[in-house]
């Protein structure tokens, strides 16, 4: 019998205008610390975030989930907080936050599949 994976999920939310705390979901984000697992899924949908600001800038909303992602994957060239251990950069992308991009609260799960599962989330919270 195949060993669960423990796992913690957070959905990644764009906030075109902050102050106004209204978000769409555009991502998610999941790790699994046993697994040395972590997997960002996102995606900009344009039309649905032009909804809530016409003048919205979409290119930086890209270019700031791009440094998330980069983040998430611990790329060498995305400065300190991409070189700090797996968990140490899970909790820095999940930290509360009060910019365009933010995080829901961590939710854990078990699942056979990391994969698999980040895949259905993605698919079930953002898509």
């Amino acid at each position: 019998m195949q060993e669960k994976h423990l796992y913690e999920y957070a959905i990644i939310r764009v906030l075109p205008v902050v102050e106004r705390e209204e978000f769409l979901n555009t991502g998610i984000v999941l790790f699994c610390k046993k697994a040395k697992f972590i997997k960002m899924l996102y995606t900009v949908n344009e039309t649905k975030l032009h909804l809530f600001c016409k003048d919205l800038d979409v290119e930086q909303i890209r270019f700031n989930l791009q440094s998330f992602e980069k983040i998430a994957m611990g790329a060498k060239d995305s400065g300190p907080i991409a070189l700090m251990d797996l968990p140490s950069r899970f909790r820095w992308l999940t930290a509360v936050r009060s910019s365009a991009i933010q995080t829901s609260r961590p939710h854990p799960g078990l699942c056979d599949d990391l994969e698999e599962t980040a895949q259905r989330l993605f698919q079930e919270l953002v898509l």
